[in-house]
């Protein structure tokens, strides 16, 4: 009977531990897993892919690079904790756009890899936002917008002094 109190009490304090866990990184390196994974995005060059995961119990952005069969750190775009929806790479997944709560609205956030900063681009817009795709570049940002009481197509030019995203030993024409 004793051992069956004591089987009882560990049981429970297992299952309390796992429900007080708070967010953490990614931490298997295999691409699927028991949980949910969706929303895939692969990068322009095929090397890397950003999906939707809720392996540690919220909605998580998880990018993995197939060539290494790892996970990138991108815990700058899960710190905030807010809902991440739609993932979208450039060419070698420098840059990644996805769908945010920004205040209480859905907003297009843009993340650059090589700075590790996330910087919301659809402040402008008061209307809703939708469904974002970069170039392959990352110089443009489409998406859809409620702005006219419809679905529309916008586009958001980041302008011609963006670090474009080319693959190394690539060649600029000026």
């Amino acid at each position: 009977m004793q051992a069956l109190r004591t089987a009882l009490a560990l049981v429970s304090l297992l299952l309390l531990w796992g429900c007080n866990r708070g967010p953490t990184a990614i931490q298997t390196a295999e691409l699927n897993s028991r949980f949910t994974e969706d929303q895939p995005a692969i990068s322009g060059d095929g090397e890397v892919v950003a999906f939707i995961t809720n392996r540690n119990g919220s909605a998580q952005l998880a990018v993995y690079d197939l060539e290494r069969k790892q996970f990138l750190d991108v815990s700058a775009i899960n710190a905030s904790g807010n809902l991440i929806a739609t993932p979208s790479l450039s060419r070698t997944g420098r840059y990644i756009v996805y769908m945010v709560n920004d205040q209480g609205r859905p907003a297009i956030a843009l993340y650059d890899q090589a700075i590790e900063q996330v910087e919301i681009v659809s402040r402008q817009y008061r209307s809703w936002v939708r469904n974002p795709q970069i170039s392959p570049d990352g110089r443009y940002i489409t998406f859809e917008t409620a702005r006219r009481g419809q679905w529309d197509v916008e586009i958001l030019d980041r302008g011609p002094n963006v670090e474009p995203d080319l693959a190394d030993g690539t060649v600029i024409d000026p």
